[in-house]
């Protein structure tokens, strides 16, 4: 694709999103905030953790925005059970009598790996350091995953019993937190009564892994003004308890808070919120609208948190207030 300029390009990028959203839309009543959290994510070139209970069609919704994007999806069921070589591949003895790598299911760009706190730690690390890395080690040899590449999380905030929670290193990943929550009345209605018939809606493709790319690329090089770069990180510095510019309600709540890599992902972030809402630059209100998916899964509660059942977002809504 071929732009006479920047503004023509972010211009196309805002009118693609738009038509994105509307064919999600055709299988995906309601939950807009949602799947504009994972478009930004995925133009952002970052991974996503998707926190709700069983039956809010986190697995649809994943499939559904790969099939519209244009790109590979694989689902991989997250158990105890489940051994690093599942995900990543193995090497296998052929007719030949020489190994030969075959790949698994991480080799895909849109990987759902569902309950991924129901893996021990070690199946874990083996997905985490694909998505750091954007590779695969095996018997020494280096296999690159083809681009673009995310991975998107879901864990059941409801069932602990048997689980491995992720550690802060490993979160710190994630470039979003999502929470899904219960569709209203109205749209649970419209839910029931469009898939308890018998027709069945489909998608169109509407863009490809080379288009993604291109777009990553136009937002990487979106002009942001010093006083927004300031901004971002005066709200992740302030997160820091007992440190210099610790916001007093961090002290209080907070046991830790987020590092560098909140601040990143908060510019990175409010640029696709800036472009996605026809603007060319973005300003505070962006900083704002992705804070919470940022700072939701690097920030700590400590015990007094704990003992007076304070949220994270309501601590996340002082310290931006």
């Amino acid at each position: 694709m071929n732009f006479k300029n920047d503004i023509e390009a972010f211009e196309a990028f805002n009118q693609k999103v738009n038509e994105i959203k509307k064919e999600i839309g055709k299988i995906i009543i309601g939950q807009e905030k949602v799947v504009n959290d994972i478009l930004i994510s995925i133009f952002g070139n970052g991974h996503c953790l998707l926190i709700g209970v069983p039956g809010l069609a986190k697995t649809l919704m994943v499939n559904t925005v790969s099939k519209v994007l244009g790109l590979d999806f694989n689902r991989i069921q997250f158990t105890p059970d489940l051994m690093p070589s599942d995900i990543l591949g193995m090497e296998i003895l052929g007719e030949d009598r020489k190994f030969h790598f075959v790949k698994g299911p991480v080799f895909a760009n849109i990987i759902l790996a569902d309950e991924i706190n129901r893996t021990p730690p070690k199946t874990q690390a083996a997905l985490l350091e694909a998505m750091q890395e954007k590779s695969v080690t095996i018997s020494s040899v280096s296999h690159r995953l083809e681009e673009p590449f995310f991975v998107l999380a879901t864990q059941n905030p409801i069932e602990q019993e048997g689980t491995y929670p992720l550690p802060e290193a490993q979160l710190d990943r994630f470039m979003f937190n999502i929470l899904l929550d219960y569709p209203s009345f109205e749209e649970e209605l419209a839910v029931v009564k469009s898939t308890t018939g018998y027709t069945e809606e489909t998608v169109t493709s509407l863009t490809n892994r080379e288009e993604i790319m291109l777009f990553q690329q136009l937002l990487r090089k979106m002009p942001v003004a010093d006083n927004v770069y300031e901004y971002a990180v005066k709200i992740v510095s302030s997160t820091r308890p007992f440190t210099g510019r610790a916001h007093s309600f961090a002290n209080e709540y907070l046991s830790w808070g987020a590092g560098p890599r909140a601040s990143q992902y908060l510019i990175i972030g409010a640029k696709v919120h800036a472009a996605i809402n026809g603007k060319y630059s973005p300003d505070s209100e962006d900083i704002k609208a992705v804070a919470y998916a940022v700072l939701r899964h690097r920030l700590v509660k400590n015990y007094k948190a704990e003992a007076e059942n304070l949220s994270i977002e309501t601590i996340i809504d002082k310290i931006i207030g």
